[in-house]
C-alpha cells in the first residue's frame, strides 16, 4: 500500500538535503506533497520540489483553490514530517503559533499519525533554553524530534544541530511508518 507523506521544509541551507529525502520517498513509490515557508524558497525553489514529487508545492496558508487545505491535508496523509525544522518553527509550534501554511497544518494535525521533525540550526540555537524547552513539550504531545548531527555547520562553527543526514532521515520515516 502507497504511502503519503507530507514533507514540510523551513529556512536553512540544510533545505538541499532534504530535497534528496524528497528525492528517494518519491522514487520508492511514496506519495508525497510538500509545503514550504517563505524562507525555505530562499533556498530551494519551487521546481526542484515539484520535479520530485509530481505535485504543486504549498507556501500561503489560504492559497487561492486551496483554502482549507491545511485541514484536507491532514486527512490525506500517514505521516508528516518538518525537515529541516529550525528554531523559529520549533519554538513556534511548542508556542501552539498558527500564522503560516505549516503551523497551521499543525494546529490540525491527527496526533493518531506519526509527526516527526528533523532540526537543523546552528549549535547556539539548538541549545538555547527557549529550543530546549520547545523540544520537550512537543515530545511530550508526542511529535518525534529526530536527533542532530554534530559537525561543521554552514557559519563556521562546530556543534550539535545540523540536520541529520539523508538515509538517517528515509531510515526514520520507513521505521515510523
Amino acid at each position: 500500500m502507497k504511502k503519503n507523506i507530507l514533507f514540510q521544509l523551513t529556512g536553512s541551507i540544510a533545505c538541499y538535503k532534504a530535497c534528496n529525502v524528497v528525492s528517494r520517498l518519491a522514487q520508492e513509490g511514496f506519495s508525497v506533497k510538500t509545503i514550504c515557508s517563505v524562507n525555505a524558497l530562499k533556498f530551494i525553489g519551487k521546481a526542484t520540489l515539484e520535479g520530485l514529487t509530481h505535485n504543486p508545492v504549498h507556501v500561503a496558508a489560504f492559497e487561492e483553490k486551496f483554502a482549507l487545505e491545511h485541514v484536507e491535508i491532514v486527512k490525506w496523509l500517514d505521516l508528516a514530517i518538518i525537515c529541516p525544522a529550525t528554531a523559529n518553527i520549533i519554538n513556534k509550534l511548542a508556542a501552539g503559533i498558527g500564522d503560516d501554511y505549516i503551523s497551521t497544518t499543525f494546529l490540525a494535525f491527527d496526533f493518531s499519525k506519526p509527526y516527526l521533525i528533523a532540526p537543523a540550526m546552528n549549535k547556539n540555537m539548538y541549545s538555547h533554553p527557549a529550543t530546549v524547552k520547545a523540544v520537550k513539550t512537543l515530545e511530550g504531545w508526542g511529535v518525534k524530534v529526530l536527533g542532530t548531527g554534530v559537525g561543521y555547520q554552514a557559519c563556521g562553527d562546530t556543534g550539535a544541530g545540523r540536520l541529520l543526514e539523508p538515509e538517517e532521515i528515509y531510515g526514520k520515516i520507513c521505521e515510523y511508518l
